[in-house]
């Protein structure tokens, strides 16, 4: 062998791979499977509750714990979300014409979930990892020494600034005290060192106020005075203060520290100064505190920041696999689309639809050329069908016109091949061969073996015999060989040829008649005038010279019966019809023989009330009478020389109003095998018999448009069948000859 023939060997199946083809053929599991990560979900939920239920409060939590809550509770969640986008696959494909248990849905879902989810759980590991270490250092001791210092030391600065303000103001208070004892207030000498007192201690506005008792103020000295009224200078709040036995009292305004001070102890009289501040100092101060105050607010949030940014990344990712699961069902229903298009129009055309097309794709890709292709190949289809329909249809019309042309002639035609089974059989064929079913196919030599012999023999043109139902049939068959086999045709004859009998025999009798019947009676003239004369004259031996006369004339009798009879049947008179009692007409013919014999016992069953015929009395009563006169010869040729016993059993049917049966059983000596030709002329089973007794049974039955047929009776003897119709006998009712009044 050519060695470049092999082939090489197939590569083998990872295991991998079978067990994932096996696992993904156990459909059945799915359902335990999405229940089984359901539960897990739910179960790691509610642990992951408790879990954090369990650590301190107000403190953030570990991002390593944090980062496998996370991963813990996204696993079963994608899990979860792929299943049922799964489930909606193949729900689908349920609906898709494709069929397939929705394979290509669930391989896309798959495939695009894990190129989803692995990225996805990546990043969000790595995002939750990134996050929690940097609010792990965010909320750390030492950014959160940083902050309190940096406020602390705005704060230090800003209330350096109030206490020397406050330390200035009550320093001033003590030397303006000391002033008033040398000087009053309205003194230039006390405005000038006041003034003095202000800018050397480096003050932006100083006032005295004093209060009445009505609570109204006044000022008795300012310097640098602005536009504010002297109540927002020295307010009621800060009197009730310095009241209560306070020193001074120092209050922040926008932009500068005011202090008052008593100024004399036994006085309501008070020193208000005030010392511009920096604006910028200022506001760093206050913006360290403001953070520091934001710091503490969000430390205390911590943790539900973690929270929050986990459940972000869940829910985000959850989304991403949920958009990829939305995408592949997507991807997958506009793959599927076309394709069960195609699968439902293939069925169509499988259907015998040949009509069927799908709509081609404005794109040529691989799906547009398969559509392409499929609707090309279903208009040569329908093409070609159409084509084979005609055809179908022409051989069809021919075949009913060839079945229409051979249920109409009686002759029978069979079709066989060159292996002797039947290609063609008429309705005339199968009924006379008694074919039951379809015997298209099946062999001429099961069904019809005498025919299948005569294929075999020389002669294509031969005439046989054939028995059917205890009657010999003769068949004139003709045999033609074709190119698939031969054809057989074949027609009953038996008739025919018992017709032709039948009118040669009627033409002998009628001239055997005319012959015989001539001399007959000049014969018997003779006999008994040689009686009358010469009987007185001869005195020996009288005796024998009587009993030759009588022969002679015994003789003549009997011969001009036997012509009688052949003039019957040469000339049977024309039937008068006429209404008549069938079972009178029955009655009667029983009757004649039953008084002449004794010994047998007839029977004759008729319905009650008795059916009317129309028909000729005397010929129908003729034909009867020699039925039963037949049945009680045969019960005597049984009998032998003894006493004739038996029985003749005489049945009048009527079975509706186009059927009448009269059916006469005996027990006698039963019938030949040939007994079909007992209706033929001068066929007989007697010795002295005529033969013609039968024939003019025949012949009165077919002209009252009837039928008459011999079979076997059960347990020995004969059955003889009249069938007459009383329907087509009703409009025979007062005329001649049924036969020419029918045709």
């Amino acid at each position: 062998m050519n060695a470049g023939l092999h082939q090489a060997a197939p590569r083998p199946i990872p295991r991998w791979q079978r067990a994932f083809a096996v696992a993904r053929g156990r459909t059945r599991y799915v359902p335990l499977l999405e229940l089984a990560t359901l539960v897990a979900a739910i179960a790691i939920g509610i642990g992951s509750y408790f879990l954090l239920a369990r650590q301190p409060a107000n403190s953030p939590l570990s991002p390593p714990f944090m980062a496998l809550l996370l991963v813990a509770n996204l696993v079963p969640a994608i899990a979860l979300l792929v299943l049922l986008g799964r489930r909606v696959a193949m729900r689908r494909a349920a609906r898709s014409p494709v069929g397939g248990g929705g394979r290509l849905h669930v391989r896309l879902v798959a495939l695009f979930s894990t190129i989803a989810a692995v990225p996805t759980l990546l990043v969000v590991i790595f995002a939750s990892l990134l996050f929690q270490y940097g609010v792990e250092f965010w909320f750390s001791d030492r950014a959160r020494g940083m902050l309190e210092n940096a406020s602390e030391l705005a704060q230090g600065y800003y209330r350096e600034k109030r206490r020397d303000v406050a330390d200035e103001t009550v320093t001033m208070a003590g030397d303006l005290r000391d002033f008033l004892r040398e000087a009053t207030l309205a003194s230039p000498e006390f405005a000038e060192g006041y003034g003095w007192q202000v800018l050397a201690r480096k003050l932006s506005e100083s006032a005295i106020v004093t209060i009445s008792p009505d609570g109204t103020a006044r000022t008795l000295a300012m310097v640098n005075p602005d536009s504010r009224p002297v109540e927002e200078r020295v307010s009621p709040d800060i009197v009730r203060e310095l009241g209560r036995g306070v020193p001074v009292v120092v209050t922040n305004s926008m932009d500068r520290i005011e202090a008052v001070t008593r100024l004399l102890p036994d006085s309501p009289t008070y020193l208000y100064a005030s010392r511009a501040t920096d604006l910028n100092a200022l506001s760093q101060s206050r913006r360290a505190a403001a953070v520091l105050t934001d710091y503490r607010a969000l430390l205390e949030r911590s943790r539900t920041l973690q929270l929050r940014f986990n459940a972000a990344l869940l829910l985000i990712s959850l989304l991403i696999v949920g958009a990829a699961v939305w995408i592949a069902l997507t991807v997958a229903d506009r793959l599927v689309r076309p394709v069960g298009e195609l699968v439902d129009a293939a069925r169509k055309v499988a259907a015998g639809d040949l009509a069927a097309r799908v709509e081609a794709p404005r794109s040529r890709d691989e799906i547009g050329t398969l559509a392409f292709a499929f609707n090309r190949m279903t208009e040569r289809l329908q093409e070609q069908t159409q084509a084979l329909v005609a055809a179908n249809d022409q051989l069809d019309r021919r075949r009913a016109f060839t079945e229409a042309v051979l249920s109409g002639v009686t002759a029978g035609v069979v079709s066989i091949d060159a292996e002797r089974r039947i290609l063609l059989i008429n309705s005339s064929a199968a009924a006379f061969l008694a074919m039951a079913g379809d015997p298209v196919g099946a062999r001429l030599d099961d069904v019809a073996p005498d025919l299948a012999r005569l294929l075999d023999g020389a002669d294509l043109e031969p005439v046989v015999q054939l028995v059917r139902d205890g009657e010999t049939r003769t068949l004139a068959v003709k045999i033609v060989a074709d190119a698939r086999g031969h054809v057989i045709t074949f027609d009953d004859i038996t008739q025919q040829l018992l017709d032709q009998r039948r009118a040669a025999w009627s033409d002998v009798a009628r001239r055997i008649a005319h012959e015989i019947k001539n001399p007959l009676t000049p014969i018997q003239l003779a006999a008994e005038r040689l009686q009358r004369r010469y009987g007185k004259e001869i005195a020996a031996d009288r005796a024998t010279f009587d009993r030759l006369t009588d022969t002679i004339v015994r003789q003549v009798g009997d011969l001009r019966r036997m012509v009688d009879e052949f003039s019957s049947f040469a000339r049977m008179p024309k039937p008068m019809f006429a209404a008549e009692s069938i079972v009178d007409i029955a009655r009667q013919a029983m009757f004649l023989h039953e008084v002449a014999h004794p010994g047998i016992r007839f029977v004759l069953n008729a319905p009650d009330p008795a059916p009317v015929l129309v028909c000729d009395r005397r010929q129908l009563g003729q034909a009867l009478t020699n039925i039963v006169k037949n049945a009680v010869e045969a019960i005597g040729r049984r009998s032998g020389e003894g006493a004739a016993s038996g029985m003749v059993e005489m049945t009048i049917a009527d079975e509706g109003p186009r059927r009448l049966v009269v059916t006469v059983a005996d027990d006698g000596a039963g019938l030949p095998s040939e007994r079909a030709r007992l209706f033929e002329p001068y066929v007989t089973l007697r010795a002295r018999g005529t033969g013609l007794g039968l024939a003019i049974v025949k012949k009165i039955v077919e002209e009252h448009l009837g039928t008459i047929d011999l079979h076997d009776r059960d347990g020995g003897g004969a059955v003889v069948r009249i069938l007459l119709d009383p329907g087509a006998l009703a409009p025979l009712a007062g005329k001649a000859d049924g036969l020419e009044a029918v045709t």
